[in-house]
């Protein structure tokens, strides 16, 4: 179908009484019994891009969500209607076993910086360094994230110390790269769009001080995800790994925090090829077309299962709003 039908479809069911019980209230325990509506990416067809309906839910609440998008999408073709049980959604913070890509190269300490190395606030055990912005109006060079990488989900104060590798791959204070400088808050009460925070890194004037390149290269800049594209990632877990967006405009996506649950809407859901996409540890990576060599999102949380494979589903922020609500520049 069309992307407007979809969005159509997606407002309608968003409407719905069944959807308000869907929700739990902020601070619920766990994300049992939610759901979150979007627009699935089918691939392109004879006359473009082809989109429909996507469900993701957990629990019997979601389960009565997941029966009014049936019976609402009765008349469309089974191929538009993507609606799948994903379990738990969480931020992706508390590290795993490694994966593939040298990640035991990305969790040791490497001078100068550069993406997908291990990088955490002090109190934080380890996520993944995304890429590098600058502030307009603001000297040096910032390191790029999640809030709740960088920022410990809110509980954490301006300055405090950022350390490369984060503290569960042996960050010590002096490995200390640079200070919390800008967090997005993110409200437990809903209607978050970015899970982002920069460092101001230290002893480093500008992208001269810094490594830049990814798997495929510098990046050539950012986009807005729009159909079916393959995507890459290189994080500090799993390493680099490739996938496909397969919805966009996810909305009311409920993630566990360890400060309880915080929604977010406008979001990418990406599924991994052939296997995860992502896994804990793996929160803050930037994500990317390789075939354009530019930014799409920035990783920020994934499911328990939905994916391919019997893997979970990764979560993104639109680059775009990340570097527009910090006031930000990629640097390329």
């Amino acid at each position: 179908m069309h992307i407007d039908n979809a969005r159509e479809l997606k407002a309608r069911l968003r409407a719905g009484a069944v959807q308000a019980a869907a929700v739990p209230p902020a601070g619920a325990a766990g994300t049992t019994g939610v759901a979150s509506v979007g627009i699935s990416v089918l691939g392109r067809g004879g006359d473009g891009p082809r989109y429909g309906l996507a469900v993701r839910y957990s629990g019997s609440r979601g389960e009565a969500l997941a029966g009014q998008a049936r019976e609402l999408t009765a008349g469309a073709a089974e191929t538009e209607v993507d609606i799948r049980e994903i379990g738990l959604v969480q931020a992706l913070t508390a590290p795993v076993e490694p994966g593939t890509w040298s990640p035991e190269a990305l969790q040791r300490k490497v001078r100068p910086l550069h993406p997908g190395l291990s990088i955490a606030q002090r109190d934080v055990t380890a996520g993944t360094l995304g890429g590098f912005v600058t502030v307009e109006g603001s000297d040096g060079l910032y390191a790029l994230s999640n809030n709740h990488v960088l920022a410990n989900s809110d509980l954490a104060a301006l300055d405090d110390p950022v350390l490369q590798p984060g503290p569960h791959d042996g960050g010590r204070a002096g490995d200390q790269v640079g200070r919390l400088a800008r967090a997005v808050h993110l409200d437990a009460g809903g209607g978050n769009a970015v899970d982002a925070a920069i460092a101001l890194l230290e002893g480093v004037q500008d992208a001269s001080g810094v490594d830049l390149t990814y798997p495929v290269g510098r990046l050539t800049g950012w986009t807005e995800p729009d159909d079916e594209v393959d995507v890459e990632k290189v994080g500090r877990t799993t390493g680099w790994t490739k996938g496909r967006i397969s919805a966009i405009e996810l909305d009311d996506v409920a993630v566990q925090y360890p400060v309880g649950v915080v929604s977010f809407d406008g979001q990418i859901e990406v599924t991994g090829a052939g296997g995860a996409f992502s896994a804990g540890g793996d929160s803050g990576s930037l994500v990317y077309r390789p075939d354009t060599r530019q930014a799409v999102g920035l990783l920020f949380a994934g499911s328990e299962r939905g994916g391919e494979n019997g893997t979970g589903l990764t979560f993104c922020n639109p680059i775009g709003l990340v570097l527009n609500a910090l006031g930000a520049t990629l640097v390329v």
